[in-house]
């Protein structure tokens, strides 16, 4: 009985043990960029498109809309063009609630903060507060990668954001994420 209880013990999988919140934070830590569709809810509009985010603080989205929104980041800058909009928009990153998204580094310390992680039957999900900004963020269950968030933009416009079809660490061209691309 003691040698069946030790093979299980050993070879049993080491992550049964390991925590939830240490299990995300070891897929966040190896993910260097992701690649997603997503479902982009503001107050009653509902967008779509796709996306890829690449750690440190960069993200290229295209929309399917019949303007060809674009929002991109360059981990300085925030740039949304469209053919709805005259001139571009742009902000500093620093100022908008992707800012904290698109941080890895701040997550990972975020998470070490939280005590209890939210769960439901798909998702695992904490909150954060920073700088005026509250951002709920969202964990799937089976893989552990990120699979939305939750938080208000900067005109206090609710938004949610569900990712779909989510693959990391795959060959991108940094020079995606260079802004002048995008602007008219």
């Amino acid at each position: 009985m003691k040698y069946i209880i030790f093979i299980l013990i050993f070879f049993y999988p080491l992550n049964i043990f390991a925590s939830s919140k240490q299990l995300i934070k070891n897929k966040l830590e190896t993910t260097n960029n992701i690649s997603f569709k997503f479902i982009q809810k503001i107050g009653k509009k509902t967008e779509e498109g796709e996306c890829i985010i690449s750690y440190p603080k960069k993200i290229l989205c295209k929309y399917d809309d019949i303007y060809n929104k674009i929002l991109v980041s360059n981990g300085r800058s925030l740039v949304i063009n469209s053919k709805k909009i005259k001139n571009y928009l742009r902000y500093q990153l620093k100022d908008t609630p992707l800012n904290l998204i698109l941080d890895k580094n701040f997550l990972l310390d975020k998470l070490d903060q939280v005590e209890k992680m939210k769960e439901n039957d798909e998702t695992f999900s904490f909150k954060i507060a920073h700088n005026n900004n509250l951002l709920n963020i969202f964990f799937d269950k089976m893989s552990y990668e990120i699979k939305g968030w939750a938080t208000t933009d900067t005109y206090l416009n609710k938004v949610e954001t569900k990712l779909y079809n989510v693959e990391t660490n795959i060959m991108i061209d940094e020079r995606l994420f260079r802004i002048q691309n995008y602007i008219n």
